[in-house]
């Protein structure tokens, strides 16, 4: 092995070692009484409402593309900026066109993220009646779903 890497591998096996430390002495120093407020799932301080095993919607995951996309975005764009500006014919001639074929794919990519709406986070569409307070359809009564609006009794 290289003597370079010894240093990297030293600060590897110091912080392995600190991580085991604070978790075994919080772990040995911590409070050990169980309650049932501290066994019940923490959602934002809000009651949890639900069954934990529910469809997670997919608009976090459409999300997660759109930044994925962002991001590679801006190291591709950045490192090629870089290179570009002192770069010989051959090489700004070829990389242009790969910067062309890569912003058309990013283009379609962001498209596609909008067009099934992504970045969309209005719950009301998404989520069910139950879950935002408001009676099922089923429960719902006849002037409720009618489409005039109500007029509090008066005519």
């Amino acid at each position: 092995m290289e003597t370079a890497y010894i240093g990297i591998l030293e600060l590897i096996g110091l912080a392995a070692i600190i991580c085991g430390v604070m978790v075994t002495g919080s772990w040995l120093l911590g409070p050990k009484k169980v309650t049932p407020y501290k066994s019940s799932p923490y959602e934002c301080g809000v009651a949890p409402a639900g069954d934990a095993h529910e469809r997670f919607p997919i608009k976090f995951y459409l999300l997660a593309i759109v930044f994925i996309l962002f991001d590679i975005e801006v190291v591709f764009l950045w490192s090629w900026m870089t290179v570009f500006k002192s770069s010989g014919q051959d090489f700004m001639v070829f990389s242009f066109f790969e910067f062309l074929t890569y912003m058309l794919t990013w283009i379609l990519g962001y498209a596609y993220a909008i067009r099934v709406g992504a970045t969309d986070w209005d719950e009301t569409t998404t989520l069910a009646p139950e879950k935002l307070g408001a009676p099922a359809a089923s429960e719902m009564t006849a002037e409720a779903l009618s489409l005039e609006p109500a007029t509090g009794g008066v005519k």
